[in-house]
């Protein structure tokens, strides 16, 4: 593991190094291809038109829509530092060994290709969002584009800051409130669709092993991917049937479980195990979810587009609602960072800052470091 670290951080850091060597000083503030210390920009104003026709053509309705953004902003930001503190202080009675925040990493913590769909989606209707709410306000916008920061894709709208700042602190609010409302609006779309038109193709279709546990009874019979499909020669569809089944067992008793695996079926035995605590009721030792099939077959096109919009909508409200949480450069903080400055003095508003932020960055370390720890470990 180790050593597989160090190949990927020389692969990542030979890329810079090279990147820095040939692109370091093209591009402009405005358009192009720009490199600086681990974080390369392009940036065009081919799409700036497009923002300012659609801002233009109904003003009013994205002032309200921001306005909601705002309302929405300030109550994620108490509902995000909320659950950042109940899951930190679970951390440390965990010792630190239960994750309670995950890192966004397609291809390690996320599935690959369904986190990078996922992740294009929440990028583009975040920036869209901040850029068409800022000029149906009548802020100019100086360029759009893409960034890499380390390893880590983005993308932006980018305002002019100096007219930005000078705007009154309604308009700086819809702005930065924009974004993650596009975020966990995205999500509620991909929610509807989810239950509304993809759940009703699919039909419950037996019992999944998502993990097998060592040292239990199913260790060496059973294996992780199986299908359950029948339990003493009944049939398995769903979790309750396999739930009701397990009711009539015994600890002790040896059973036969049907299982699907690699598609092919299989008749195995075991002997059941007693649960911890509970000596009368029987134990195999797995994890298990439902398993589905689909109802119009083609399983290659409806479980994808199932999935994908699965993470859309995961990766839209985790991030949205995380964009949220009171620390600068986040939209929250920023929100929050603004209001401090407009309603108190200057000797108040500044320790409250510095105090958010170094509250802030407690709790995301608290949270974070586990998920660090099970991503090295």
């Amino acid at each position: 593991m180790v050593s597989t670290w160090i190949t990927v951080l020389g692969a990542i850091t030979a890329f810079w190094a090279v990147a820095y060597a040939l692109l370091r000083g093209r591009g402009n503030e405005e358009e192009g291809l720009s490199v600086d210390l681990f974080v390369m920009m392009w940036r065009t104003k081919r799409l700036l038109g497009f923002i300012d026709r659609t801002a233009q053509r109904a003003r009013r309705f994205w002032r309200i829509y921001a306005d909601v953004g705002i309302v929405l902003g300030f109550i994620g930001m108490g509902y995000v530092f909320y659950a950042l503190f109940k899951t930190a202080l679970k951390a440390l009675q965990t010792s630190g060994k239960q994750a309670s925040v995950q890192l966004v990493i397609p291809g390690l913590t996320i599935p690959l290709w369904y986190g990078i769909i996922g992740l294009i989606v929440v990028m583009v209707v975040h920036e869209l969002s901040h850029g068409v709410t800022a000029r149906a306000d009548g802020l100019p916008l100086k360029s759009v584009g893409l960034v890499l920061f380390f390893i880590i894709p983005g993308a932006f709208v980018e305002p002019d800051e100096e007219e930005l700042k000078r705007a009154p602190l309604r308009t700086r609010l819809r702005v930065y409130g924009a974004g993650s409302l596009a975020n966990i609006l995205t999500a509620v779309v991909a929610l509807l669709i989810m239950n509304f038109l993809l759940a009703p193709l699919l039909q419950p279709a037996g019992v999944a092993v998502a993990g097998v546990m060592e040292n239990t009874p199913a260790f060496g019979v059973l294996e992780k991917g199986d299908v359950i499909v029948g339990v003493n020669g009944v049939n398995i569809k769903t979790l309750d049937d396999f739930e009701k089944v397990m009711k009539t067992l015994k600890p002790g008793q040896v059973v036969s479980i049907t299982v699907l695996r690699n598609g092919e079926r299989k008749s195995l035995s075991l002997k059941l195990g007693e649960r911890r605590g509970h000596p009368d009721e029987p134990f195999i030792g797995i994890y298990i979810g439902q398993h589905y099939v689909s109802k119009i077959g083609h399983d290659g096109l409806v479980f994808p587009t199932f999935f994908t919009f699965y993470w859309i909508y995961v990766l839209n409200i985790g991030i949205g609602l995380m964009n949220l949480f009171p620390l600068v450069p986040l939209d929250g903080g920023r929100m929050l960072d603004d209001v401090l400055k407009e309603y108190l003095p200057e000797g108040v508003a500044k320790p409250l800052r510095y105090t958010a932020i170094g509250i802030g960055l407690l709790l995301l370390a608290i949270n974070l470091w586990p998920a660090i720890l099970n991503l090295a470990g």
